[in-house]
């Protein structure tokens, strides 16, 4: 009888103390490992890349989910970030906002303001949290006063690159094929900006780099490799350079969070992308 009462106590302590772990987990990558904003570098080869081109600067910025000031100040952060690297052009990868509500278009509008600077070299993509409690339609205006230009299955043309953009797929909003279509032809570099980037394995032949958020990098990464949290649409391209995807491939691991607003081994991001010619 003893020792089945020792036993008892013995799980009942170990479940205390694991829920405690996790607790502190939680805490501690909400408090510092979500705050830790991170500057990625990285030079990704572009075939027949134009001299001009080469050197060529990228911010990537993705998943701000604006929905309070601790994802206003986070956001405002990273987009001070991105222009103190001296940027040639400025990408936003899609989930502008959590959810749609009444004080959104001012989140945006305030978080954003410094890219006016940018005078017109920023190109943004809707996401799927985009379509939540409202509709992608809703950046466009918010977007066009800060001279950011909206890309639903639309392409734009700027700085010698043509800018695909794509709507959300897992939003069923997507029409990659004819955006690819459109661009036959054209010599100049072309990039995809889609916000789910498993989509690259369905993108149609003929673009030379996608970029993409979404995946958050999982949000949550053990020092052994396991990452046990994924978004739909983001669970075989997670974070980082894929050169060897259908297309090659960039995945920015997001500056907000969903779910917890906690991260661990897995700090938001602002990435710098340099192209360089391949050899």
């Amino acid at each position: 009888m003893d020792s089945v009462v020792l036993v008892t106590m013995n799980l009942r302590s170990l479940a205390f103390w694991t829920s405690a772990a996790s607790t502190a987990t939680l805490v501690y990558g909400c408090l510092v490992e979500s705050r830790r904003l991170t500057l990625e570098k990285v030079r990704i080869p572009i075939r027949d890349l134009p001299q001009s081109l080469v050197g060529f600067k990228i911010a990537l910025l993705a998943d701000f989910h604006l929905r309070d000031k601790y994802s206003l100040d986070l956001t405002k952060r990273a987009v001070g970030l991105a222009l103190d690297q001296s940027p040639d052009f400025v990408v936003i990868a899609g989930d502008f906002v959590g959810y749609w509500k009444p004080e959104s278009p001012w989140l945006i509008g305030e978080a954003l303001e410094e890219l006016l600077l940018m005078d017109g070299r920023v190109v943004a993509v809707p996401g799927n949290h985009d379509y939540w409690c409202g509709d992608a339609e809703l950046l466009r205006p918010i977007l066009s006063e800060l001279n950011i230009r909206l890309l639903r299955n639309e392409v734009y043309q700027h700085s010698g690159v043509s800018w695909l953009g794509i709507d959300s797929s897992t939003k069923g909003k997507a029409d990659p094929f004819s955006v690819v279509q459109s661009v036959e032809g054209i010599k100049e570099p072309k990039i995809v900006v889609w916000h789910e980037p498993d989509s690259v394995d369905w993108l149609p032949r003929g673009a030379d780099l996608m970029l993409s958020g979404h995946s958050h990098g999982g949000q949550f990464t053990f020092p052994w490799g396991w990452t046990p949290m994924h978004t739909k649409g983001g669970e075989k391209y997670v974070r980082g350079y894929y050169p060897n995807a259908p297309t090659p491939i960039y995945v920015n691991r997001g500056v907000g969070t969903t779910g917890p607003p906690s991260r661990l081994g897995c700090t938001p991001e602002v990435t710098l992308i340099e192209l360089v010619r391949s050899e």
